[in-house]
């Protein structure tokens, strides 16, 4: 147990939003740990306490808002536990020299594996499936077609880390791959797409790998829905707000594409009802990072980020 004046030589920490037991276990031994969720009047608080804050322990899916960050006159890190930075109001953390720190690296491969993984289990009804031999249907009828996986087109919007190791999984499965992003890559042998509408035509699936952005806000519309293939299917790993659910809701149920398999929704852990009826949609609760190693590995991040910031040393995540 700390004693008030051990907490006081400590540097103090904002907590914005719970975090894996092991991860607010080693704040508590390192740091003086405050903890924004739990407290009831915002205000009073941040009058209180605000001025002796050093450093904000946030996720990528909650961020902190900015007139919250006025509040922390002390504050000059950031650490995302995540790689998502769109909920940072990042030019006034720029500002205000405040470093913003990412898991970076850490969770590629758990995204990129879940991205084929909704992928096969939508394409090949893997789900319907399992559902099929619970309730005894196969006893006495036959299990509707799936559709092939391998040698199909897919269509990765956004080839950063996460897009380029979803690519890489997709060549084991001979697909073949096209991408687009703000720039085409010229050290990769992809097809590139001068933008999402031809991406979007050309594509079985249509993968959406890229950053949650103001600029990419609602970006998938139904203008991409209707130059889809009706045969093809929306697979979305990287943030809700990229795609306008009620557009994608209109196109899954007229049939406009075969289907969607999305792990992140716009306004989680709130997901339209309209979703629940359809047997077109795969759903999962955001758990792309969501495994045992990945989670250790995004804590220990976080704590390499916050050491490298408090002793004047590299920050290992840090965005440029």
């Amino acid at each position: 147990m700390h004693t008030d004046t051990q907490h006081h030589t400590q540097p103090t920490v904002l907590l914005v939003a719970p975090v894996m037991d092991a991860l607010q276990t080693a704040l508590d031994a390192h740091y003086r740990v405050l903890r924004l969720y739990e407290q009831t009047d915002i205000p009073a608080f941040l009058a209180h306490s605000g001025a002796a804050i050093h450093a904000v322990v946030t996720r990528g899916d909650v961020g902190i808002r900015r007139e919250i960050l006025e509040q922390l006159p002390g504050v000059g890190a950031i650490a995302v536990f995540g790689v998502g930075t769109d909920a940072i109001d990042m030019a006034y953390a720029r500002q205000r020299n405040i470093r913003v720190a990412i898991t970076a690296g850490v969770l590629t491969d758990d995204v990129a594996d879940l991205a084929m993984g909704l992928l096969l289990a939508a394409s090949r009804r893997l789900c319907q499936g399992d559902r099929f031999v619970r309730e005894g249907s196969w006893e006495h009828s036959a299990p509707l077609l799936a559709s092939k996986v391998s040698g199909k087109r897919i269509g990765i919007f956004g080839m950063g880390h996460i897009g380029q190791a979803i690519a890489r999984r997709a060549r084991g499965f001979d697909m073949t791959i096209l991408y687009t992003d703000r720039q085409r890559n010229s050290a990769l042998d992809y097809q590139w797409c001068a933008d999402l509408h031809t991406l979007a035509h050309e594509s079985d699936f249509l993968v959406v790998a890229a950053s949650g952005s103001a600029e990419n806000k609602g970006i998938i519309d139904a203008s991409v829905f209707k130059v889809m293939p009706a045969h093809s299917w929306l697979i979305n790993i990287a943030r809700g707000s990229l795609v306008d659910e009620a557009a994608l809701i209109t196109a899954l149920q007229q049939h406009v594409i075969a289907g969607a398999a999305l792990d992140v929704f716009e306004n989680e852990p709130h997901v339209p009802a309209a979703f629940f009826a359809l047997d077109n949609v795969l759903l999962q609760p955001h758990v792309a990072s969501a495994t045992v190693e990945t989670r250790q590995a995004m804590s220990a991040s976080v704590l390499a980020n916050l050491a490298g910031y408090f002793n004047h040393q590299e920050i290992p995540g840090l965005i440029k």
